[in-house]
């Protein structure tokens, strides 16, 4: 284990917080509760943004960007969303700073300078959205709109926790209108498996397609869907939702359409979006005592190639070779980085490469040159082999795949493990306390119970999931009848 991190089984919430900051993703801001993104962080977050994007793209939709202010009106319009979000907000009430007269050094807030309407630093863009598709909407020849946006958003949380919950946190928020309800609730689904197949086989994080309770379901939403991960330490994680919101929006905002009859209809919404809160789902799925593991489909730098010589003579004829094997994996769009620092002693740079979770590192030294060989290292199993450099760009593609496929599988495995059905209150309350976990459950299908258990237990339904066996049961709290089995847990 790395000396720089904490163990998992010491302190898993130090744990995870050493390798954020010691990997070098994200770091504490002057700004309490906000974040800087680091280059190597950022570029993960990148790798993840560039195939969501195409994704998006791949099923109709289009990128545009709405204002970071929402004037307070249009946020009240629709008041569940407002009452959902008003704790969260971060309000602007002036837009000028004038020096004190007292004090020359010193700023203070222009008591002239009072906006007439306050303006909300938007926690998501419900609002002004839907006050400019008014203007966008006509006739059901203006439907659909597939709208996405790649924003920044400001909730003003209280606790926060790098990439997990901080004050203001990068996302993409999809805003969809369409001329018919089954039409919303297609496009709502389609979406939740998008983001299902992104983190299955892209982060190779295992998740739970299901829907929220009501208690649990987006402010001003029908329904909201959702993807549930489960995480090393037996808590939940929801990885992404996708809100079918109805006509709610519509009719705050007086958002209609001439249908083909000619009739004023009010349009159908939906809204679906996943933030950088996945960093922290990747993090606490792969990594282990030995700092951060990435899997190659998002990693920024897929393999690094360390050089071990002695003089200037030995760099050189290790560097040629090194920039053959480098120039043969670009060729296959494998991303390579050659570090040939002379900073630093090749030991440093194993460590440091183990730590920033490097999924191949290949070690090239004089004597391998002899031999037509490397040393091949993969940071999931922490194993290496000696491998000849003939054909080598092959193995490291048909490996990169195996330690994809790998990390998938060991996440699935773990979350099997980690999921128990339970027939009992006594058993449920057990399970949380020794095991944790998904803890699949009959609940009675009242919110009143549901807020019961959460206050009893910290868990929560995680989700109601999709294609959900019926069975005839008995609710674990209240005795009442039951038709399906809930996921609990307590989570993130």
């Amino acid at each position: 284990m790395s000396k720089e991190l904490t163990s998992r089984k010491e302190d898993y919430s130090k744990w995870y917080n050493d390798i954020v900051v010691k990997a070098d993703l994200a770091d504490h801001s002057a700004v309490r509760g906000c974040m800087v993104i680091k280059p190597y962080g950022y570029g993960i977050w990148e790798k993840m943004q560039q195939a969501l994007d195409k994704m998006f793209k791949d099923t109709g939709h289009v990128n545009a960007y709405f204002p970071l202010f929402i004037p307070k009106s249009l946020f009240e319009a629709e008041e569940k969303n407002a009452e959902g979000f008003a704790k969260e907000c971060a309000v602007v009430t002036h837009y000028r700073l004038k020096t004190d007269p007292n004090n020359k050094q010193k700023l203070i807030v222009d008591p002239e300078a009072k906006l007439e309407e306050e303006l909300v630093v938007r926690p998501t863009s419900e609002a002004i959205i839907w006050n400019t598709y008014k203007g966008w909407i006509q006739s059901y020849r203006d439907l659909p709109i597939l709208v996405n946006q790649w924003a920044n958003v400001v909730r003003w949380e209280m606790r926060t926790r790098l990439f997990l919950r901080t004050a203001e946190f990068l996302w993409q928020e999809g805003h969809t209108a369409h001329a018919t309800k089954e039409e919303a609730i297609e496009e709502t689904k389609k979406m939740l498996e998008v983001y299902a197949d992104f983190v299955e086989n892209w982060m190779a994080v295992p998740v739970v397609k299901g829907v929220k309770t009501a208690n649990e379901r987006f402010a001003g939403a029908d329904d909201t869907y959702c993807i549930e991960a489960m995480m090393q330490d037996g808590k939940a994680l929801q990885a992404g939702t996708s809100h079918f919101l109805g006509q709610n929006f519509a009719k705050a905002f007086d958002v209609k359409y001439v249908t083909k009859d000619n009739k004023q209809e009010y349009v159908w919404a939906t809204s679906w979006g996943v933030s950088t809160r996945l960093m922290g789902a990747l993090i606490m799925s792969h990594s282990d005592d030995n700092g951060l593991v990435i899997p190659p489909k998002i990693a920024p730098t897929q393999v690094v190639i360390v050089p071990i010589y002695k003089g200037d003579a030995g760099l050189e004829k290790v560097s040629k070779v090194a920039h053959e094997i480098k120039n043969k994996l670009q060729a296959k769009n494998i991303s390579v980085k050659y570090d040939d620092r002379d900073t630093q002693r090749p030991g440093f740079k194993f460590a440091e490469h183990e730590l920033k979770g490097v999924p191949v590192r290949i070690a090239i030294g004089e004597r391998d040159l002899e031999n037509g060989t490397v040393e091949l290292a993969r940071r999931d199993e922490l194993s290496k082999e000696t491998v000849s450099i003939e054909g080598i760009e092959d193995r490291i593609e048909t490996l990169l795949n195996d330690i994809q496929t790998n990390l998938f599988n060991k996440a699935k495995a773990r979350t099997e493990a980690l999921t128990t059905k339970v027939d009992s209150y006594e058993e449920f309350k057990k399970v949380l306390d020794e095991k944790t976990g998904f803890v699949s459950a009959h609940w009675d299908g009242t919110p009143e119970t549901e807020e019961k258990i959460k206050e009893e237990t910290k868990a929560t339904i995680r989700c109601i999931p999709l294609n959900n066996p019926q069975e005839a049961g008995v609710c674990i709290y209240s005795g009442k009848p039951s038709t399906q089995r809930v996921l609990f847990a307590r989570a993130y």
